[in-house]
């Protein structure tokens, strides 16, 4: 199969790219931190990056994940069967708002992605301010031959965001201004073509002593096999061949040296015609002991996360994770498995400074520790009150309240809102979680179609985040129950 990707030289139409079999799983950010503006300009993106790309099984399969509090797959992989319906889809797509819960849709991406024996790519699109805890899930996603491609605002998380994108960086990782998003849809439509179009062999993932090679499959379990044969340019160990079943399209090469660089050739053996050997040569990584990096996340008045990497669980047999405040508090001691990269600290103090050591015991009796200094923010102000005066002419069980709350003023940035609300399109019973932002110039709502007992909640919130907010049980009565969470 050869790759089409040419203008037509009256029209400018991009020709459709009907040689390229593959699944894309867009995993979209459209949590509360995404504004309306750049959640629209990255649906328009999307739409106009895989524009050329012929759909449907055979061809490219497009699914979309939406990430907020809980994640909603927009639609499934065998949904859109042509450019037209897509299209209208990704423009008609309404943001979830709420929290930014990507490893819980990276659960259910590996889900999407893992069934078919198709190159993968999950297209990570992302303010990546806040983008969780996601080193496992991601590295499980890779493990499965999945490549992932990030594109994030200008203020996103880099050391989070390198750490997950399938290499290499510059052509699957990409920084942008959300004003001028357009100009990297070429480039990275060259990427995803270089992963799901003709004949391609590739380095899905790579360390300093293995490299996992993918193919596009052109073979099956009763048409033929493949040969697989690599070696090193300082000709040290000799030549290693393999000879592989006709259903993979992956393998990993094991107990490579570190920094050398290597040439791997796959031949398809088939008798129903002929296929070109490929070849790719890769460059192992150097001998790195984690921890190499460390970074702090999810900073509040009470917790830390300490953030750390590479990920070696072959060569790490434990952590040992230490803080404690600067410059003489008591020293508290985590011990961790090889297979974790982060830890959340809590119990801290507010505004304070913290030493953080983690170390690292390798397998081979080797240890190597890293330390950062940490800080707490200043406690926020916690919200001061919170009513809820029922509408008048409800019934026993209020529908409708207005919900009316006081804060501290100074630098104040808004209310975080959430209720719940009844689910009249299917069980009576069933419960949706609503929530909206209030500027501060609003200190109440009106909120409708409330549950029968319904939680409000209410948050203020700062410029460095959420203040401690009140709960309350809507009623009949005009009574103020509340109870600070």
């Amino acid at each position: 199969m050869t790759q089409v990707l040419a203008e037509e030289e009256e029209s400018g139409c991009l020709i459709e790219l009907n040689s390229c079999e593959g699944d894309i799983l867009l995993l979209l950010d459209s949590s509360g931190s995404v504004s309306n503006y750049e959640f629209s300009r990255f649906l328009l993106f999307a739409a106009d990056l895989l524009h050329p790309f012929s759909l449907g099984r055979g061809y490219t399969r497009v699914a979309l994940l939406q990430v907020g509090t809980s994640p909603h797959l927009e639609f499934g992989l065998d949904v859109h069967q042509d450019k037209n319906s897509l299209q209208k889809a990704l423009r008609s797509v309404s943001q979830l708002q709420g929290d930014t819960n990507t490893e819980v849709a990276l659960q259910m991406a590996t889900q999407i992605l893992t069934k078919d024996n198709v190159p993968k790519i999950l297209l990570w699109l992302t303010d990546g301010v806040h983008p969780g805890d996601v080193d496992k899930p991601m590295s499980e996603l890779k493990a499965q031959g999945v490549s992932v491609l990030i594109v994030y605002t200008i203020h996103g998380n880099y050391q989070v965001l390198k750490r997950v994108v399938t290499p290499p960086e510059e052509s699957h990782l990409y920084s942008v201004d959300i004003d001028s998003i357009d100009i990297i849809t070429e480039d990275l439509r060259r990427a995803i073509i270089k992963i799901i179009c003709s004949e391609w062999l590739r380095v899905a993932h790579l360390t300093s002593h293995s490299a996992v090679l993918q193919w596009h499959p052109v073979l099956n379990a009763y048409s033929g096999y493949y040969e697989l044969w690599y070696n090193s340019a300082r000709k040290t160990n000799p030549e290693i061949r393999k000879t592989l079943s006709g259903d993979t399209s992956r393998e990993e090469l094991t107990n490579l040296q570190p920094e050398t660089t290597y040439t791997a050739f796959l031949h398809p053996e088939s008798n129903q015609r002929l296929f070109n050997t490929l070849s790719i040569n890769f460059t192992t990584l150097p001998d790195i002991l984690s921890p190499a990096e460390v970074s702090l996340s999810e900073s509040g008045p009470h917790q830390i996360r300490v953030s750390w990497g590479p990920l070696q669980p072959a060569w790490v047999q434990t952590y040992t994770l230490e803080y404690g405040a600067i410059p003489s508090g008591r020293v508290q001691t985590m011990m961790l498995p090889s297979q974790k990269t982060s830890a959340l600290l809590t119990d801290l103090a507010p505004g304070t400074q913290y030493l953080v050591t983690i170390s690292a015991l390798h397998v081979d009796g080797k240890e190597r520790a890293m330390s950062v200094r940490a800080c707490t923010r200043e406690a926020l102000p916690a919200l001061a009150d919170l009513q809820l005066v029922p509408i008048e002419g409800q019934e026993v069980e209020a529908e409708e309240v207005q919900a009316i709350m006081h804060a501290h003023e100074e630098g104040l940035k808004g209310y975080w809102v959430s209720w719940e609300t009844k689910n009249y399109q299917s069980s009576p019973s069933e419960r949706t979680l609503s929530s909206k932002y209030l500027p501060p110039s609003t200190p109440s709502v009106r909120l409708t179609h409330l549950a029968p007992k319904s939680r409000v909640c209410v948050s203020p919130v700062y410029s460095s985040g959420r203040g401690d907010g009140i709960c309350c049980t809507a009623k009949t009565h005009r009574a103020s129950l509340g109870s600070t969470t």
